[in-house]
Order: structure tokens, then sequence, then C-alpha cells
């Protein structure tokens, strides 16, 4: 009896020292405080966010609320593609209860906290209005854009939500990039989209920045939960490194992924601010994707009327003779239709869709980039994942354009391999403003956009579109590293492509989509930044300068040895002309020209 009463007291110890402990982090960096109504989160020792109220519009606490450890959770798992293959965190699980039908759940990972909201005991009601809200003062350095349906604007660097580069709704798109604590940093984002929900954005009333779903008009019956919300903490190399996104989302529903292979792709559309109906000009496009050994073209919109008595069979079969796997472009039809060019209404019906994708298999189709999407409402959301389970049926690849950023999709779904969701190099068709803004843009990117997933900017422009680029040769060269993506578009003309340097067209030819590692090695938002990726026993380190003055950037040392005679150096010179070198070693710094860059490749 006494050692019965001995084990119950020990056990009632042990659960109420648990208790009494912080909410921390395996390694200690991020902890959390449960007040009132809401979390106070702390990076060592700091405070760096506040998270002043939680739950639902019926479900906010009413006394301080009680974080109860729950247990551990480890993500170990392969990727086909991103920054990191092999990805690993881990986190410490609490749990606290708002009401009978809600339950907070929040994780604190190793790089930031993720936390969702559980709901049981649903009737077929409307889900309720989620209360969730950051508090980002005044004062406080961000990097944040305003939200639109393409994801398409700056991420402007400023201290606060008010005056002429905020939104007149007040709403603002994820990700959010926040510096709380001097060289401390914080993205803000979400994760785990799944049926049967929404994507949502921030809207702020003064200082007050709530989570905001999405329209949503499923009415649930049993239970729900919300996707995760996100905070990536720490320096901004925890944060660029970080892989909290795909970690807290579903693992790949694929049983096998052989087929999926990330890679360059040739891609018409920039050069002439049109689509594909020009059956001449896809063959030559084809032909730059065979010269340079590229496995992919893109033959984009409009295939639906190719001009000449030609059509997509023609292109496909001679992308076939010459080795070279297409990809083809489908109008989504939800977004914009009258006037939009084609091909459309083909992909809306589950019959047609499998159908069309079925075509798509038995032609040799490589994959699919689906344009035009109506925003993250969860109509939307569910289509998607429509496409993407359909697409998967018939071993397509997927590239969304026009549509909303990625949220984890990328592991769930792994022949997901590149999103657009961001102001890229295509909008130099679209209006002036990206010229003279593009530097500062590019260096902000890897910071914000692309740290949640694969990003479909389609860099590398030696020449002009409609509107001239006056970042150098090594800047543009730069991005192919600097960017990640699972197909990655080269956005210039096949004879600007050929008129480079042996050396850049050996470059582009070996030039990988997808990465063992990724370190960032400096840098700061809208300034300049320097990162270095890894493909095997290679490593390319990339760097570009986001100001219009010439600057020395130091390159921080990252290999103790290097092969002798494997380290090829892309820079500019003086003039702006290639500075193609071998050196021995890496340099300790260069001097980097206006809006300029340097790439390095090292074989280790």
């Amino acid at each position: 009896m006494k050692r019965t009463l001995l084990i119950a007291w020990l056990s009632f110890a042990f659960v109420s020292l648990l208790e009494a402990r912080p909410a921390s982090s395996p390694n200690g960096r991020i902890s959390v405080i449960a007040h009132a109504q809401g979390l106070q989160v702390h990076y060592r020792g700091q405070a760096v966010l506040d998270i002043p109220v939680v739950g639902f519009a019926n479900a906010v606490p009413t006394e301080a609320l009680k974080l109860k450890p729950s247990g551990k959770v480890v993500a170990d798992y392969q990727m086909v593609a991103g920054k990191r293959l092999h990805c690993t965190n881990r986190a410490r699980e609490y749990r606290a209860r708002l009401n009978a039908q809600t339950l907070l759940v929040v994780r604190l990972y190793d790089d930031g906290i993720a936390m969702r909201y559980e709901l049981s005991g649903l009737t077929g009601q409307s889900l309720p209005q989620e209360q969730t809200s950051y508090r980002i003062p005044e004062g406080m350095q961000r990097w944040m854009m305003r939200w639109s349906s393409g994801y398409e604007d700056f991420y402007l660097p400023s201290t606060t939500a008010h005056g002429p580069n905020a939104p007149k709704n007040h709403r603002w798109a994820f990700p959010a990039l926040l510096e709380p604590v001097d060289d401390v940093f914080l993205l803000l984002s979400e994760a785990n989209i799944e049926r049967g929900q929404s994507a949502a954005s921030l809207t702020n009333e003064g200082d007050l920045f709530r989570v905001t779903p999405d329209q949503n008009p499923v009415q649930p019956t049993g239970s729900w939960h919300t996707p995760w919300r996100l905070a990536i903490i720490g320096s901004l190399a925890d944060v660029v490194e970080s892989t909290l996104v795909t970690d807290v989302s579903e693992p790949s529903r694929l049983a096998e992924t052989d087929w999926i292979q990330p890679g360059v792709v040739s891609w018409i559309y920039w050069a002439y601010n049109h689509g594909s109906n020009d059956y001449n000009i896809i063959r030559r496009y084809i032909d730059f994707a065979a010269t340079l050994r590229l496995p992919y073209v893109l033959i984009d919109a409009e295939w639906d009327e190719m001009k000449d008595g030609k059509t997509i069979e023609d292109a496909l079969s001679y992308a076939r003779e010459k080795g070279v796997r297409s990809m083809i472009w489908y109008n989504s039809t939800t977004d914009w239709i009258n006037g939009a060019p084609g091909p459309k209404f083909r992909l809306n019906k589950p019959e047609d869709r499998e159908r069309e994708f079925a075509w798509c298999e038995r032609m040799g189709v490589a994959g699919v980039k689906i344009d035009f999407f109506a925003g993250d409402g969860q109509p939307t959301m569910d289509y998607c994942i429509d496409l993407l389970e359909s697409a998967a049926r018939h071993h397509l690849l997927v590239n969304f354009h026009g549509a909303t950023i990625p949220r984890g999709w990328q592991r769930t779904y792994p022949h997901l391999l590149s999103t657009e969701g961001v102001y890229g190099a295509e909008w130099y068709n679209n209006v002036p403003t990206f010229t003279s803004r593009a530097a500062a843009h590019n260096a902000t990117l890897p910071f914000t956009r692309n740290v949640i997933g694969p990003m479909d900017y389609t860099p590398c422009a030696f020449s002009d579109s409609q509107h001239p680029h006056i970042t150098s040769r090594s800047h543009e060269l730069a991005l192919t590293v600097l960017y990640e993506s699972g197909l990655q578009h080269l956005a210039d003309r096949p004879e600007s492509f050929l008129a480079q340097p042996s050396a850049v067209r050996d470059f582009l030819s070996a030039l990988p989509a997808a990465w063992d590692e990724t370190r960032l090695l400096a840098g700061r938002p809208a300034d300049y930044v320097v990162m270095a990726r890894r493909k095997g026993n290679t490593w390319y380190v990339a760097a570009i300068n986001g100001k219009d003055e010439a600057r020395d950037i130091a390159l921080p040392s990252l290999f103790e040895k290097a092969v002798p005679g494997s380290v090829t150096f892309f820079a500019d010179d003086a003039s702006g002309e290639w500075s193609i070198t071998s050196p021995s070693s890496l340099p300790v710094s260069v001097h980097c020209q206006p809006r300029g860059g340097f790439v390095a490749v090292v074989r280790i």
C-alpha cells in the first residue's frame, strides 16, 4: 500500500514538475510564457513576439492559459527537392484547453513556434472567426508585402504599418519578416493546408495583426483543425535555412517518387510577352534546351491556337526527337477567364481533368504549369489539391502560377516542384517599375518569400524584355543559385544564352535544381546576400549586391580544402563584362559592382 502511494505521489510530483517548467524548445533557445488571453515568445531570454490574443470569437480564454506538456515531436524525412533533401527538427508539444470544443496545440521547435486549434463536437455550423493576433509595434523593423491573390508585390522595408506603402484594406501577405531585437529575426507564415481549409493573411488595426482566414463555407461535423500558424525565429541564417514549413506538414502521399526529377527549363514567355502559338519559336527553345542539355522545355499559353497548321502534337514530337521533355500550360479557369489565354475549361471538372492528364501522360508530357487561380479561399485550396492528386496519378510534375505561396504542399505532394507567388522577372514585361527596384528586391527574396518554399521567379536574363534590366550579368547568373525552385525556368532568349562564354553555358548545363544542403553565409534584406548550396561534392556560392553603389563583400570561410583547379569564379569587371577565372581558392573579399554579384563553383 505504501509503495502504491509512493508511486502515485512520485507520478503526481513528476507531472507537477513538468507543468511548472516553462514551455521551451528542446535546445532551450525558444520559450513561451502564457498570460491572460495569449502568449509571449522569448528567444534566448529576450521577448521577441507578443501574441496577445488566441482562440476564436466564441473561445477566447477568460483566465490565464495553462500550457500542459503533451509529448515530443521529431521530424526526420527526405525531400525530393528543396533547400535540403534530408530534413530534421525537434519540438516539444504543449496543449491548452480553451473551452469544451477548442484545444490550442503549441509546438516549440528548435527554430520556431507552431500553433493550431483543434475543434471537436461540431454539428454542421459555420466555422467561428479566428482571433489569433500578433503585436507588431510601430518602430519595429519589418519587411512585409501587401496582399494580392497572386502574391506579386515588393517586400518593402519599413518600421510602420502606415504610410503610402500600406495596403488600403489593411491586408498583408505571408510571409512577414520582422526584426524585433537587433540581429534577431522572426518570419511569420502558415503551413499544412488540407481539404476543408482556407489559407490566411494578416489584417491589422494599429499594431495588432490578426490571422484572417480567407473565405471558408464548409460546415464541418465532428472534428476540424486549422493550419499551423508559424513563427520561424533566430538569426537570419536560422530563418533562411529553416525547414519548419515542411516539418509541420503532412508526409508525402506518394508511394513512389522516382519519376519526379527536378531540373532546369527553357521558357518562352519572357522574351516575347506572349505564349506559345508559334511552332517555329517553340522549336528554337527546344533546340536551345537540347544544346545546353537542359531536361525540360515549357510550352506556355496559347498552344491550343498554334499557327501555320501546326499543333501541340507536332511540338511535343519535335521535343521528343531532341531528347527534351515538355511541360505545357493550362488556365485554371477560376480567376482570369474572359480575354485570358487558353487552353481553358479543361481541368475544372473531375472527368475532364482525368481525361486531359491521361492525354498528357500518353503524349509523354513531363508536367503542367497551371495559372490564374482565384485567391486563398477554401474552394481554391481544395481545387489545387484535386489538381495535385490527379496529376500524381498520371505522373505529371506541377508548377502553380498566379497562385498562393507554398504552405507545405511541396512535402505532401513532392511533384509540386515550383510555385510562382512572387514578383518575378516576368514583370520586366509589364511595368517599368521593376527596372530600378529589382536589385534590392532580389536581395530581399532569399530572406522572405523563398524561405517558405520553391519560387518560380524565372531568373537569369542577360538581354532585355519590354523594359530593360540594370542588374549585372553575374547578378543574373547568381539568381539561379540564390533562388530555390525544383523547376528553374531560364527567362532569356536562346540566342542570348548561346552568345555567353562557354563557361557560362557549361554552368547552366550542370546547374542543379535540388540541393543537399543550404547555408546563408552573410547578408541583410534589400542590401546584399551571400549563400552557399551544395549538390553532392560541389558547392555553389552565390552573392548579389542590392545597392546602386559598388561595394566589397566579405566571403566567409567555408571550405578547408578544394580540389586543385576545381574553382570557377564568375564576376563582373569594371566595364560590366564577364570576369571568369579559376583561382586556387576563394578570395576573402570580392569587389562587387553596383547591382552586381558573383558565383563560385567549388568541387571538394
